[in-house]
C-alpha cells in the first residue's frame, strides 16, 4: 500500500479549502434567502447565483484540499475533462437542490428534497473529482466510510438550508455557512480516509495534467469569482432597502413640486 499524505503543505491546504467552502456556502445561502424575497426573473437569477456559488465553493474546496494530497511511490495527475465535468455536476445538482427550495410549495418537503439533492451534489462532485485521479496503482474505497461521507453531506446541506431559511439574523447565515463549510470539509476528508492506494511503481508517463498546471490556476480563478460575487451581493440593496429608499424619495419629489 502506498502511504497517503492528505496535508503535504501542512495546515495550509485544509484551512484554505475550509475557508473557500465557507465563502461559497455563505454566498449561496445569502442568495437563496434573497431569491425567496424576490419573484419572476429576479428570483431565478438569485437561485442561479446561489447554485454557482455553492458549486464553485465545494469544487474549489475539494481541489485546494487535493493540492495537499500525495501518495508515496507515484506521481499524481488529473484527467482534465473529468475534472471539468465534476465542476459542472456540482453546479447542476446543487442548482436542482436550490431551485427545489426556491420554488417548493410545501416548505418542509422542499427543504428535505433540496437538502438531499444538494448533499448528493456535494458527494457526486467529490467522487467524480476522485475518479479524475491518475496514478501508478489501484485506488480502493472503504464502502462504509464512503456511505458516512455521503450522509454527512446530505445532513449538513439540509441543516444549512434550514438555518438560512428560518433564522433571519445575519449572524445565523454566518453560522450556517460555517457549518456547511465544515460539513463539506469533513465530508471531503472522510471520503479521503476511505481511500486506499495499492501502488505499482512504473516509469511510464501518466496521462493528464499536474495539479499546479491545471487545478491551481482554475482554483484561483474560481476563488476570485466567489470574492467578486460576494462583494456584489453584499453591496446590492435588498427589497426592503429599495422600498425604504423609494418611500424616502417620494416626499422630496412632492415638496419639489
Amino acid at each position: 500500500m502506498g502511504h497517503l499524505d492528505h496535508a503535504t503543505f501542512g495546515w495550509l491546504t485544509p484551512v484554505l479549502s475550509y475557508v473557500m467552502a465557507c465563502i461559497g456556502a455563505a454566498l449561496g445561502l445569502r442568495c437563496t434567502v434573497r431569491a425567496l424575497g424576490a419573484s419572476g426573473r429576479s428570483r431565478r437569477n438569485w437561485l442561479l447565483t446561489a447554485a454557482s456559488a455553492i458549486g464553485t465553493g465545494i469544487w474549489t474546496m475539494h481541489f485546494v484540499a487535493m493540492l495537499g494530497f500525495s501518495v508515496s511511490g507515484t506521481d499524481i495527475r488529473y484527467n482534465v475533462p473529468l475534472t471539468m465535468l465534476s465542476l459542472l455536476v456540482a453546479m447542476v445538482v446543487v442548482g436542482a437542490g436550490v431551485f427545489a427550495v426556491g420554488y417548493g410549495r410545501d416548505r418542509g418537503r422542499a427543504l428535505v428534497l433540496g437538502g438531499l439533492t444538494t448533499g448528493l451534489g456535494v458527494a457526486s462532485m467529490h467522487y467524480l473529482g476522485m475518479a479524475a485521479l491518475r496514478l501508478h496503482g489501484d485506488v480502493t474505497y472503504d464502502p462504509v466510510l464512503v456511505g458516512i461521507s455521503v450522509l454527512i453531506a446530505v445532513v449538513a446541506a439540509t441543516a444549512a438550508l434550514w438555518a438560512a431559511l428560518n433564522i433571519k439574523a445575519p449572524i445565523a447565515v454566518a453560522v450556517a455557512s460555517l457549518v456547511m463549510g465544515g460539513a463539506v470539509s469533513s465530508m471531503h476528508y472522510t471520503g479521503m480516509i476511505a481511500v486506499g492506494v495499492r501502488v505499482s511503481p512504473s516509469g511510464d508517463l501518466l496521462p493528464g495534467a499536474t495539479a499546479m498546471q491545471f487545478i491551481f490556476p482554475l482554483a484561483v480563478g474560481l476563488g476570485s469569482y466567489l470574492f467578486l460575487t460576494s462583494a456584489f451581493v453584499a453591496l446590492s440593496p435588498t427589497a426592503g432597502e429599495r422600498e425604504a429608499s423609494a418611500s424616502a424619495q417620494r416626499p422630496v419629489e412632492s415638496a419639489a413640486r
